[in-house]
């Protein structure tokens, strides 16, 4: 009874910070996935890199800085708190650099055994979490207005998917999906998860017309795919390092990681559609 509290508690007050940031305005936007961001960054860098005390906390402020980059300079232009843009993302692009090569030069003096292997999992970190998020900013700000319910629509679209297919399946599950890497996950419970999700597109056409039905389920069709995928992509990445959640800041729930590895994973896939249509 206590741990159901917990997860209830939890949840409302996540919701809570959701909304408030997502309708507080372009600012409380930012910060608020910057803030996720750099959650899922440092979970990340938790699990993949090595237990080494002092020296593991300055690799994950690299990866972290590495990371959460992206998402910072995709969020100035999109605020448009810079003029000449193309000269920013070229000066952009230079800043970079030292990030990435700091790495290689902190990992000359901690005599680690596997310092290719560390700075291969902080470069990933950018690739697997920073450019995700970062593009989420193109998904909500386009031709200088701001969308919340659109990126709104998507983080229901992946929850609903993601909560319907662990309900369906604990229930009827049968048919493994992917044994070797989630055992609990079906057949029974993806497709139930997509059925709902498809749904909820519809609800969403109904209050919110800045999409389309059509377009609302393409996205429930690209997210029950590639968040699907995500959350097995996930559960690879804790399987290889042998642990259960990738934290804890969520009481009841793991991590922020566990709960937007889906909403990680689909977010290139329907940012491309979106700025496709658009």
């Amino acid at each position: 009874m206590k741990g159901l509290l917990r997860r209830a508690m939890t949840a409302v007050v996540f919701v809570v910070v959701m909304i408030g940031g997502l309708f507080g305005g372009h600012y409380s936007f930012v910060a608020l996935f910057l803030l996720i961001t750099g959650l899922c960054l440092w979970e990340y860098l938790g699990l993949v890199l090595e237990n080494a005390g002092k020296k593991d906390s300055i690799r994950k402020l690299l990866g972290l800085g590495m990371g959460i980059l992206p998402f910072v300079l995709a969020s100035i232009v999109e605020l448009n708190l810079i003029s000449d843009r193309e000269n920013f993302i070229i000066l952009a692009s230079i800043l970079f650099s030292p990030f990435v090569f700091l790495s290689f030069v902190y990992e000359l003096y901690t005599d680690s055994d596997k310092p290719f292997t560390n700075i291969a999992y902080m470069i990933l970190g950018v690739f697997y979490i920073g450019i995700p998020f970062a593009l989420l900013d193109f998904v909500a700000f386009s031709g200088g207005s701001y969308y919340p319910t659109i990126v709104l629509g998507l983080l229901l679209l992946t929850w609903t998917n993601d909560t319907m297919a662990y309900l369906i399946g604990s229930q009827i599950g049968r048919t493994p999906l992917f044994p070797r890497i989630s055992p609990k996950k079906t057949w029974e419970g993806t497709l139930g998860g997509a059925t709902v999700a498809f749904v909820m597109a519809y609800l969403l056409s109904l209050y919110i017309p800045e999409l389309s039905l059509t377009n609302w389920l393409v996205l429930a069709l690209i997210i029950s795919v590639f968040g699907s995928l995500g959350d097995l992509v996930e559960s690879m990445l804790k399987r290889s390092h042998d642990i259960k959640d990738s934290g804890s800041l969520l009481p009841g729930h793991g991590g922020f990681l566990d709960r937007f590895d889906g909403f990680i994973f689909m977010l290139p896939f329907a940012a491309a559609y979106l700025l496709w249509i658009r």
